[in-house]
């Protein structure tokens, strides 16, 4: 099983520092942000520790293929109304993938963007122009885009929507999708069933189009559309239900990242993956 959580990247140690951050939860995978995801403001990739992060994944036989770098979510490229913030999530998202490229790591995980007053069609329009322009030839990364809870004017609450983009994109190898549970919960999906579910990913976007997963419980019953992510077992989706899913055959290879809530302001995603590797409950709270 290919699972971690996200993890920090900070001074001094950077890329280094989340390596060491995720073998303290004896995980074999991992996701961070290439800097603060408000914001456009970056260290150069040179000054990120990337060859000491590369060295200790090594030596724990692990490599840049088991990190999941998540875009920022400054990145919107569904705005029909603003020119200038369709401006800013393209030239970011160009910039994003270039430093990926730099670091090694193969997958760019994007929430797809919102369509704010315009409509859902015109949302996924946008974001089709927003990523013709962005991917490129001779690029590796792939963007995994993001199943989405359906919260506001979100793009991406339904797998035929993710499809719509894809199949507009040129280069539309380039692209995937990152699975959600929480999202998918709250968008409507029944995920205790995932078997089916696989079965409509298939039919609908393919298999070999996901990327990465995100495991995470949910505070909000199925189909409320608010995207409120719950620690592992404590939420609406469940803890047997949620071991189903991180054990199925069919998305083994799949890396898996937990984006649980931190507890007592410490992080609990040690615990939740030995709870999910041995589908045993212990309380983490």
């Amino acid at each position: 099983m290919r699972i971690g959580s996200h993890v920090q990247m900070k001074a001094p140690e950077y890329i280094e520092g989340s390596v060491k951050e995720m073998l303290s939860y004896n995980a074999n995978a991992m996701m961070l942000y290439t800097g603060a995801p408000q914001n456009t403001l970056r260290k150069a990739v040179n000054e990120l520790h990337v060859e000491q992060a590369k060295q200790l994944l090594a030596e724990h036989g692990l490599s840049m293929n088991d990190v999941v770098v998540h875009a920022p979510y400054i990145i919107n490229l569904g705005n029909v109304e603003k020119e200038e913030t369709f401006r800013l999530g393209v030239d970011f998202l160009k910039k994003e993938i270039e430093r990926v490229e730099e670091i090694g790591a193969g997958i760019l995980v994007l929430h797809p963007g919102s369509f704010t007053k315009a409509t859902p069609q015109a949302g996924i329009r946008r974001i089709i122009d927003g990523l013709n322009e962005v991917l490129s030839d001779g690029q590796t990364v792939r963007i995994a885009l993001e199943t989405m809870a359906g919260k506001g004017s979100e793009v991406g609450r339904t797998l035929e929507e993710l499809k719509e983009i894809i199949d507009g994109v040129k280069k539309n190898e380039l692209l995937g999708i990152c699975l959600d549970t929480c999202h998918l919960h709250d968008s409507g999906y029944d995920v205790s069933n995932f078997d089916a579910l696989l079965d409509d990913v298939d039919r609908i976007i393919g298999l070999d189009r996901v990327l990465a997963m995100h495991i995470n419980d949910s505070k909000n019953v199925r189909g409320a559309r608010k995207d409120r992510h719950e620690n592992i077992g404590y939420g609406e989706i469940g803890f047997e239900t949620l071991c189903d899913i991180v054990h199925n055959p069919r998305t083994e290879h799949i890396i898996k990242i937990l984006e649980t809530p931190y507890v007592n302001e410490k992080p609990p995603y040690k615990q939740e993956i030995e709870n999910l590797r041995n589908r045993t409950f212990t309380d983490v709270k």
